[in-house]
């Protein structure tokens, strides 16, 4: 059976790489180089690793009569999942975790894909992204851009009490390191009863291990930067530049496409990108009564997509993962160093304090409700309300 396992594994390998052309350029992964004449088999594995999620049929209906699959409009809904979990196996994995079909993986691993199974009792479903994209004017089955997907991350987040993340979202093209450092070095939250995921995880794996840190200390960051790199086509002046950003340490990759057609970018090759496509539809697949999911379905063990960036359109998503506050720091100054410091026309602002002319920044929180998981959807509706209350106070 060893063997069998290996073969199968070779001649997958066999038929991936003839995708890739020959080269001595470095294939870069999520700020992992590759080299295709040396280690090919290390960058299978890599890019087999990422979890992959796609359009889902036969879930139950969103919001009870809603649709029941997300073909056709859930692309960048998958995209923010996929961006997201990533996150989320560097914090509890690591970014050198890597999948191997059949294997046994640690328990994180599989608390981690029930996050994002497609039922409305799980944090980052895609019921839970699209009822939260209501509260950003998006009808249930409409088409998410990159910008509002990273806003319904940025919301869920406060109810996912196990990950505890912080997450910053940018505005105006503008990173601002003090706002970032005063969300991440806030207080921890009120226990209260736990997200969706939890919920899940108490009753699937039989005990609710609130690892959120809920002492103060730095609070794991996803950073997402939406950015517009053109009008109509990207602007050849940012090339380099977006490049860059799949080279550190940090890096989650970006979100985008075409349009109405969106990719997750997890890497690039030359002047090729390398990318997740979310558009094949499989049916849904939930956890078992020990809590471990058939996950196959959630590995890409296909060649990998590749398109020209200059085919990229202008409407973008990067994202980062700092896990510590030396992470951020690193990436701040990789920034300054590899980005900034050599375009004439900047991809974004990095600036260290928040500016004069901005509201005050004040670091979201959960807002007070008690709920279970099934709950959370309609419990989101006070979040909406004290934001519009927020809204008014600003102006």
């Amino acid at each position: 059976s060893v063997l069998s396992r290996y073969e199968n594994q070779i001649t997958i390998l066999s038929d991936y790489l003839e995708e890739f052309p020959e080269t001595d350029e470095p294939v870069w992964i999520l700020g992992r180089q590759h080299h295709l004449n040396t280690d090919k088999s290390k960058l299978l594995l890599d890019i087999s690793a990422r979890l992959w999620f796609t359009y889902r049929r036969k879930f139950s209906p969103i919001g009870g009569t809603g649709p029941s699959s997300d073909t056709g409009w859930g692309c960048m809904l998958r995209c923010g999942q996929m961006m997201l979990a990533q996150a989320l196996i560097c914090r509890h994995l690591g970014r050198d975790w890597q999948w191997e079909k059949h294997k046994k993986q640690p328990e994180e691993y599989h608390r981690i894909l029930q996050c994002f199974l497609d039922r409305k009792d799980c944090c980052y479903s895609i019921h839970q992204m699209a009822q939260m994209g209501v509260g950003e004017g998006k009808s249930i089955g409409e088409w998410f851009g990159p910008n509002t997907v990273a806003q319904v991350l940025k919301k869920l987040a406060l109810f996912d009490e196990w990950n505890s993340l912080a997450v910053y979202v940018s505005m105006d093209n503008t990173v601002v390191i003090e706002d970032i450092k005063k969300m991440c070095w806030s207080p921890g939250q009120s226990s209260g009863l736990a997200h969706g995921g939890a919920h899940l995880h108490r009753s699937a794996l039989g005990q609710n291990k609130n690892t959120a840190g809920l002492c103060p200390g730095w609070k794991p960051l996803l950073l997402i930067i939406p950015l517009r790199l053109g009008i109509n086509h990207i602007n050849p002046v940012y090339i380099d530049a977006f490049k860059e950003c799949f080279k550190m340490p940090q890096s989650l990759g970006a979100l985008g496409g075409k349009p109405n057609n969106a990719y997750y970018f997890i890497g690039f090759l030359g002047n090729e990108l390398i990318y997740l496509d979310p558009h094949t539809t499989q049916s849904f697949v939930d956890s078992e009564e020990n809590g471990t999911v058939d996950d196959e379905s959630f590995h890409c063990q296909q060649a990998p997509h590749r398109m020209k960036i200059m085919n990229l359109d202008p409407s973008v998503a990067l994202g980062f993962f700092c896990k510590e506050e030396c992470d951020f720091d690193n990436r701040c100054s990789l920034v300054q160093k590899e980005i900034l410091k050599q375009q004439s026309l900047r991809m974004f602002e990095l600036v260290q304090k928040h500016p004069p002319h901005w509201p005050p920044f004040i670091p979201p929180t959960k807002p007070e409700v008690t709920t279970t998981g099934a709950e959370l959807i309609e419990s989101t509706d006070k979040l909406f309300e004290l934001e519009e209350e927020f809204e008014i106070l600003s102006v």
